[in-house]
């Protein structure tokens, strides 16, 4: 079922509609937002090609155009920072639409994230291969996706990342029940999408990132649709535990729900504190509201 390759292909669904940053993203993908200065899918793409992966498939929906014209050339404007001899912006742009082999398809009615992930079908062929979603934002010192595939090295399977995180606030994500195998390391026996924290069986959480093997498209189309009437990718995961072996990671690094506006506010402070051109100059800044707020 799963061969003895690595991890070479990444899958990036960008066809949500953003309603949690309205109106912000009525005319333009939430994924297109910037974090300081780069967009927040370019943070998730930066993610996977760092964690080694060759080519990207980028799950796209109406009105995402914007997405794909960023990684593309952009000849005018090259043209243009070539004649003015700005050469560090000319090669900043141009990294952009360098930086690895990208591919799209459309999903073209949004039926939620199993569904989006079935689109990869052709592209992943029978590869193990990784999900990166572009609301989480994950800063850590090795690339989360790569800290999974070197689990994915001895564990053969399905790879989650968790974090904990309150047990009040079960409702708003996947959770995990299994046992600890592990430093950072959960063998899953069960999983359920969003329950209340009554009936949650951990406040062990399934965050943005994810190594599928391909038996997850036969159980996606076995998978009648969820809550909201939607294809869960939970739910078709969770179909999978009686033949394939399922492991939660809890992953070394701060994530950002940057498709909600604390989160996408919080990330742009983190990431711009850590800036040497204004991280100093920001944090000055900073400080000064704070003390005037008080």
């Amino acid at each position: 079922m799963v061969k003895g390759k690595g991890i070479e292909k990444a899958v990036i669904p960008v066809a949500g509609f953003g309603t949690r940053l309205l109106p912000a993203t009525k005319a333009q993908p939430k994924e297109m937002l910037p974090i300081v200065d780069k967009p927040a899918v370019q943070y998730v793409v930066e993610e996977a090609v760092n964690s080694g992966i060759e080519d990207i498939l980028l799950v796209t929906g109406r009105n995402k155009r914007a997405i794909e014209d960023y990684f593309d050339y952009a000849v005018e404007l090259e043209r243009e920072l070539e004649s003015k001899g700005k050469t560090e912006l000319l090669n900043i742009v141009r990294n952009v639409s360098e930086m690895v082999s990208i591919y799209y398809v459309r999903q073209k009615i949004a039926k939620g994230l199993g569904d989006a992930i079935y689109h990869a079908k052709g592209f992943v062929s029978d590869e193990p291969f990784g999900v990166l979603l572009a609301d989480d934002i994950i800063d850590a010192d090795v690339p989360v996706l790569k800290q999974m595939i070197d689990v994915f090295e001895n564990h053969k399977g399905i790879i989650l990342a968790v974090m904990e995180v309150p047990i009040q606030d079960t409702k708003l994500y996947g959770i995990i029940e299994g046992k600890k195998i592990g430093d950072r390391l959960y063998e899953v026996s069960n999983l359920v999408e969003k329950p209340e924290p009554m009936e949650a069986p951990s406040n062990i959480a399934i965050v943005g990132r994810y190594i599928l093997t391909p038996s997850i498209f036969e159980s996606l189309e076995n998978t009648p649709p969820g809550k909201n009437g939607e294809v869960q990718i939970t739910d078709a995961i969770k179909n999978l535990a009686h033949k394939e072996k399922i492991y939660a990671y809890k992953f070394e690094g701060t994530r950002f729900d940057v498709g909600e506006k604390l989160g996408y506010l919080k990330a742009n402070i983190a990431f711009a504190l850590k800036r040497k051109d204004i991280g100093k100059e920001f944090k000055k800044y900073l400080l000064e509201v704070l003390k005037e707020a008080e």
